[in-house]
């Protein structure tokens, strides 16, 4: 790849040309735009930049909006903190944190962010019980008033709301049960997984508008990538990049099939950069789909998206602008 800026599209009656965007290995303290958002994975099992740990797990740095995100922390704190140094990343510059669900190779690094950053803002799923905590109206179990007093719950008089308590009882975790604005432009897209193996499990995704689409990042995409896409397409229907985990890292060829043509013929997607638990097999196919629109995303890798962008010598194929099929 050379070092050419690429154009970009524009929009017109007939078709929408994608804001250019590329992958390239990030450089430790490398500047950035403060205009144009930028995703570095900063944990994953997959990648090829020099010095920098894999692990099974995610953890992403989002600047867009005026905002540093970390989303999701990856399985080992001390891998986060290490991948995070060698990329530059401080992780005391952060303006939130958002956790995407409550499986440790998402959430294993929280601990260790909280000692380099303590007092930093934590948006989690809202779940009756839950790691990140909880609470439940006092009246959700049957009584008995028969019973003495010293046999009922609360001796027959329980609070109003019962809260229970976090993992991390001193962090400043805000619990989310429904697709919110966090900041402006700023959306968090609460579901529930109804799949067989994580069925009732609470995920949050992050949806950035932008003025070409929405930036949407995945930590495992359990409720299915159908409902994720079709919840951010309620904001704005122009999905510009898909960035993460499509979770279909045992999946079968047809299910790999039906999910890739979902997103490239209902929703448009724009360009895509699979990570995590997508699964070898996945990655394979949504490159000969999506061509020039995919983006590599391994460790280290920075995903640079804005009205123009820098091509260096990277981990994946040289980007250029496309049109959204239509």
């Amino acid at each position: 790849m050379n070092g050419k800026s690429i154009l970009v599209g524009m929009t017109s009656a007939l078709s929408i040309l994608l804001a250019g965007c590329a992958s390239t290995p990030a450089a430790p303290g490398a500047g950035v735009d403060p205009g144009k958002p930028v995703i570095t994975v900063l944990y994953d099992a997959f990648g090829n930049t020099p010095h920098l740990q894999k692990d099974w797990g995610y953890a992403a740095l989002v600047e867009a909006g005026g905002k540093r995100i970390l989303f999701d922390t990856g399985n080992d704190g001390a891998i986060l903190a290490h991948n995070a140094k060698t990329l530059g990343v401080d992780l005391t510059r952060l303006d939130l944190v958002v956790m995407s669900h409550r499986h440790g190779d998402h959430m294993g690094g929280l601990s260790r962010l909280l000692d380099i950053n303590p007092k930093v803002r934590i948006y989690a799923p809202k779940e009756g019980f839950g790691v990140y905590g909880g609470d439940l109206p006092g009246s959700f179990y049957r009584r008995d008033a028969s019973l003495p007093a010293a046999q009922q719950y609360y001796g027959g008089a329980p609070p109003e709301v019962m809260h229970f308590g976090s993992a991390w009882p001193q962090a400043d975790i805000t619990l989310i049960d429904r697709t919110t604005e966090i900041a402006p432009g700023v959306h968090l897209i609460a579901l529930v997984s109804d799949k067989p193996g994580t069925l009732e499990l609470r995920e949050l995704s992050l949806a950035i508008e932008t003025t070409d689409g929405m930036i949407v990042v995945v930590g495992c995409s359990h409720p299915g990538v159908d409902r994720i896409m079709q919840a951010v397409a309620t904001i704005d229907p122009r999905i510009l990049l898909v960035v993460g985990g499509l979770h279909l890292v045992v999946a079968k060829d047809p299910e790999i099939s039906s999910v890739i043509a979902l997103l490239r013929d209902t929703y448009r997607v724009g360009q895509i950069a699979p990570g995590h638990c997508t699964g070898e097999p996945t990655f394979t196919e949504l490159r000969k789909v999506f061509g020039e629109r995919y983006l590599y995303a391994g460790v280290g890798t920075r995903i640079e998206i804005g009205l123009t962008s820098r091509t260096m010598q990277g981990t994946g194929p040289p980007v250029r602008s496309a049109a959204v099929p239509g």
